[in-house]
């Protein structure tokens, strides 16, 4: 191939609709600073290695967001596109390198495109090992919202461009275990389209991990690269929309295994509880362990509801913003753009929509019952407490007004003992006062009872 050039494309999240307008993600630096490792260690491009020096998200080498806020511009720079300089190769070529960072809503994007120094040097897949594309792969990147590699080359027109695309996909990713996959053979641009998928096996659902390689193949000398330039803005933010996309599904069904685990755990309640309540006699403690646990998984089954809501809402909003990108380059290929791209929006989009509204259409409804489950628990447990209140009350009363009077009537058999003209009483005044003493308390704690039981 000639004017060769292979192009990363990587985005990165750096906040969310939870983050404070001053405030990113934990890990929002972590593709500029993978970037500049790789700078560091086996691509010694001297600008990628001082990449931290050239972004305005950096301060004295240090991440800080201050002057990304209220600005105008995407540009993650004061001056556009960086120039990270050269690197020499054995077969006597030099190899250029530039990086286009932008900050695009809420997400960073970076642009590393790897090119030869002059146009007419030719690269086949030997010359391959100069641009290091195993250091490109999602496993260096970590690129939060995914990437992808683009390349593109101009052959003649007789060359087996099927072989050709096959071979270069297969190279890119030589000494790993992916294995590139032909999904798509298209047109772009005047030029043939060829899109590969190459996943993590361990890492099959999750789309970050996988490696997408796009490779554009010029053989009849179409204007691909002027076209290219001026729909760059809408590719670019295409290629993000749809990777967001992605991410939000993949999010979105994350948070439903989660609220499937608590909707399970709350069938499981309801089960004990109606276990509890079916006793003879409910254990008053049973309840209140019940009622302090469901409550904390009340909120997070909300959390999880609402969440979904959120996925939904934002995945709609980039579907709209893919659709505007796509029809931009339509008008610029002059009313044409890969079938692929097509239908991803109107299939894929319109399947992942469907499903992330089924999800809550189906978990809204327990939303309620975790509601009305606290109520009812927490209206038995009141009961209940409340009925041993009044026990308790009634019980003191009923010994209030046994000892009392008991009490009372001790002292008046205490003081006329000696007029009860009995003799046995009369042998033995103490037994006989303190037994006549008791038969009083238990008479009046009798009629104590009978008069709370009227009450």
């Amino acid at each position: 191939m000639k004017n060769f050039s292979i192009s990363l494309y990587a985005f990165h999240l750096h906040h969310t609709l939870t983050d404070a307008p001053s405030e990113v993600v934990a890990d929002a630096n972590l593709l500029w600073e993978n970037l500049a490792k790789l700078g560091e260690n086996c691509f010694p491009f001297h600008g990628l290695k001082d990449l931290r020096s050239k972004l305005i998200c950096y301060q004295n080498g240090k991440y800080d967001t201050k002057r990304e806020q209220g600005r105008q511009t995407e540009w993650l720079t004061d001056s556009g596109s960086v120039d990270l300089g050269s690197l020499a190769t054995t077969e006597g070529f030099k190899i250029n390198a530039n990086l286009q960072p932008f900050l695009l809503n809420d997400t960073y994007a970076a642009d590393l495109t790897i090119f030869p120094e002059s146009p007419n040097i030719s690269i086949d897949v030997p010359q391959l090992q100069y641009f290091q594309t195993t250091q490109l792969l999602p496993s260096n990147i970590q690129a939060s919202l995914g990437q992808i590699l683009w390349i593109y080359g101009e052959v003649d027109p007789n060359e087996n461009c099927d072989a050709l695309a096959d071979k270069f996909a297969v190279a890119l990713v030589a000494g790993t275990n992916l294995n590139p996959v032909r999904i798509n053979h298209e047109e772009i641009f005047g030029s043939l389209l060829f899109e590969y998928q190459a996943n993590e096996p361990n890492e099959l659902d999750n789309h970050t991990k996988q490696c997408q390689i796009c490779i554009v193949i010029n053989n009849i000398q179409s204007p691909t690269i002027q076209l290219a330039e001026k729909a760059y803005d809408w590719l670019l933010n295409l290629l993000c929309s749809h990777h967001k996309i992605l991410s939000i599904y993949h999010q979105a069904r994350q948070r439903y295994k989660e609220a499937r685990a608590l909707y399970s755990y709350l069938e499981k309640n309801i089960q004990e509880f109606n276990n509890l309540i079916s006793k003879t006699e409910t254990q008053i403690y049973d309840l209140q362990k019940l009622l302090s646990e469901i409550p904390q998984n009340s909120l997070d089954y909300t959390r999880c509801l609402q969440d979904l809501q959120t996925h939904y809402t934002a995945i709609n909003t980039n579907i709209t913003n893919y659709r505007t990108c796509l029809e931009k380059i339509t008008a610029i290929n002059s009313g044409d753009s890969p079938k692929s791209w097509e239908n991803f929006l109107d299939k894929d989009c319109k399947k992942l929509q469907e499903q992330i509204q089924t999800d809550i259409n189906y978990l809204s409804p327990a939303q309620d019952l975790f509601g009305q489950m606290v109520d009812t628990i927490r209206g038995l447990v009141e009961t209940e407490q409340a009925e041993r209140d009044r026990s308790l009350e009634n019980t003191i009363q009923i010994l209030g007004i046994g000892f009392g009077g008991g009490a009372i009537a001790s002292g008046v058999f205490t003081t006329h003992i000696d007029k009860i003209n009995l003799p046995l009483v009369q042998k033995h005044p103490l037994y006989a006062s303190l037994t006549l003493s008791i038969i009083a308390t238990l008479v009046f704690i009798v009629l104590g009872w009978l008069i709370t039981k009227r009450k």
